[in-house]
């Protein structure tokens, strides 16, 4: 079976416990969680007028393909409450495939890897650290070489709950 890597994300709400919804909701609907990454705050990337984001990786074991992985998170993100207003806007939760085994996919609805995990401090350091040597199979670097030469400098914090 295929392993998926996924971001999990969000800034409104309970962030914890969308987070934790999400989660099973993917192991019920997509595959066997593996491993996940400890919880991350960070500031939004993109649109920074909003309040922080909690993040986790998830490792993931699917019979799923890549387009029925897409289409499961995004009804699994509707199902908890996410409604699309603006590009990188605030919500309850966003789930991104990051890497799908080693497949390179682009179509006019997914492409794999994300475009975008390499320029992104807030999906690199958790995915380092559940995956420090996977290696992307198109810029051929470990995760933890992508995090050496990331260019975002926004701050990835250990998250720790007050509760």
């Amino acid at each position: 079976m295929p392993n998926l890597y996924l971001l999990l994300g969000g800034n409104l709400g309970d962030r914890t416990l969308y987070l934790s919804q999400a989660r099973e909701s993917i192991a019920a609907q997509v595959g066997p969680i593996l491993q996940g990454s400890s919880l991350y705050e960070t500031a939004a990337w993109g649109k920074t007028d909003q309040p922080a984001f909690l993040n986790q990786v998830l490792e993931v074991q699917t019979t799923l393909s890549p387009e029925q992985v897409l289409q499961t998170i995004n009804q699994i993100e509707q199902d908890l409450g996410r409604i699309r207003h603006e590009h990188w806007g605030a919500r309850v939760i966003d789930i991104d495939i990051l890497f799908y085994d080693e497949l390179v996919l682009q179509s006019q609805r997914l492409t794999i890897p994300h475009p975008q995990l390499h320029l992104r401090r807030f999906t690199l350091l958790p995915l380092s650290e559940i995956a420090p040597h996977l290696q992307h199979p198109v810029l051929h670097m470990q995760v933890t070489q992508l995090l050496q030469n990331c260019p975002d400098e926004l701050p990835v914090h250990l998250y720790i709950s007050s509760q």
